[in-house]
C-alpha cells in the first residue's frame, strides 16, 4: 500500500523561479496532474495521491507565490498562474494527463483544457472557479459574500488579507466540515509569515469573474467553460453537501448540459472537499482512470 510518506517533495526552475511539487512516479503509468486552489498547496492532496498513485504518475505542482515554490516579484493574477503553470508542464515534459483539480486548479484546468484538448485525457474536479453573474451566484453564504466583497476593496483588502492573514485564520477553516489539525494548520500557514508574503492570497480574490468584473477574466473564463461543456474527454464531479462554489443544484444544472460526466455526491462538505473526503476521492478517481485506460487499451487492440 502506498502511503504519504512515499510522496517526494522536488524543486523545478520555472521562468526565472521556481515551482514546488509533490510527486509519486510511475513511469510507466499516465499522469495525473492535481492542481490546488487558494490559499492552499499540493498539500491538500497528499491524502489522495497514494490511492491514485497505483494507476497513475502522480504529480501536484505547487502554484506560484503558494506552499513552496518561490514569489517571484509578479502581479499573481490568474494569468500568471497560467503562465507558470503552462512552463511547468513543459519543463516536466509532460505530453499527456489527467487533471483533478478544485478552486482556482480546476478553472486553471479546464482553461488549460480549451487551449490544449489534446492534453487532457480527463478532468476530475469540484468546487471550481467559475463566472458569477452576482454576488449570491458567486456563494450561497451571505456572510462569506460579505468578506469577498471587502477583499476586493481596496484598502479593506489588504488590511485583511496582508495584515490580517484572513484567508489563512479564517477562510481556510470555515472551508472544511471537521476541523483542521495544528499540524495541518502550521503548513498551510508557513507559506505566508510576512503580509508581503501574502500577496498571492489577496491577488485572485480580485480575479474572481463576478458580475463581468473583471472583464479579462469574465471573458477568459466564460469562453473556457463553454469548452467544457461542449468537450467529449471523460469528467468526473465530485459535489459536496451543502458545498460553497458549486452546489448539488449547481453540479446537477452542469452535468446535464455536459456530455461523458459522471458526478459524485460525497455528503457533507463545504469547500476543501479533499481534507474532508479525501479516501472516498482518491478511489473514484483511480477507479477512474483505470477503467478509462482498460477501455482505451481494448479499443486500440480491437483496432
Amino acid at each position: 500500500m502506498i502511503k504519504q510518506a512515499d510522496i517526494l517533495v522536488r524543486h523545478q526552475p520555472v521562468l526565472g523561479s521556481t515551482m514546488a511539487y509533490r510527486e509519486i512516479a510511475n513511469p510507466d503509468a499516465p499522469v495525473a496532474l492535481f492542481l490546488h486552489g487558494n490559499p492552499a498547496s499540493s498539500y491538500i492532496w497528499r491524502h489522495i495521491m497514494p490511492h491514485v498513485a497505483p494507476v497513475a504518475h502522480c504529480i501536484a505542482p505547487d502554484l506560484i507565490g503558494f506552499g513552496q515554490s518561490g514569489k517571484p516579484d509578479i502581479a499573481y493574477r490568474f494569468f500568471d498562474h497560467v503562465d507558470y503553470l503552462d512552463a511547468f508542464i513543459h519543463r516536466l515534459g509532460v505530453n499527456s494527463a489527467y487533471l483533478v483539480a478544485q478552486d482556482w486548479g480546476a478553472a486553471l484546468a479546464y482553461h488549460l483544457a480549451a487551449r490544449w484538448p489534446d492534453f487532457v485525457r480527463g478532468l476530475a474536479f469540484m468546487e471550481f472557479v467559475r463566472p458569477a453573474s452576482s454576488f449570491e451566484d458567486f456563494h450561497q453564504m451571505p456572510a462569506a459574500r460579505e468578506a469577498f466583497r471587502k477583499f476586493r476593496t481596496a484598502g479593506e483588502g489588504e488590511a485583511l488579507i496582508l495584515e490580517g492573514n484572513a484567508f489563512i485564520e479564517r477562510v481556510l477553516p470555515g472551508s472544511v466540515a471537521h476541523p483542521l489539525s495544528d499540524e495541518d494548520m502550521a503548513v498551510y500557514r508557513a507559506p505566508f509569515p510576512t503580509p508581503g508574503s501574502r500577496l498571492p492570497m489577496l491577488a485572485l480574490p480580485r480575479d474572481l469573474p463576478i458580475e463581468g468584473e473583471p472583464a479579462d477574466m469574465h471573458q477568459a473564463l466564460s469562453s473556457s467553460l463553454d469548452a467544457l461543456v461542449a468537450s467529449t474527454y471523460p469528467k468526473l464531479l465530485f459535489v459536496g453537501e451543502p458545498g460553497t462554489l458549486i452546489t448539488p443544484a449547481h453540479a446537477a444544472e452542469l452535468t446535464a448540459r455536459m456530455r461523458h460526466v459522471s458526478m459524485v455526491p460525497l455528503g457533507a462538505g463545504r469547500h476543501n472537499l479533499q481534507e474532508d473526503h479525501a479516501d472516498a476521492i482518491g478511489r473514484s478517481v483511480a477507479g477512474w482512470i483505470a477503467g478509462i485506460e482498460a477501455m482505451t487499451a481494448r479499443h486500440q487492440q480491437a483496432a
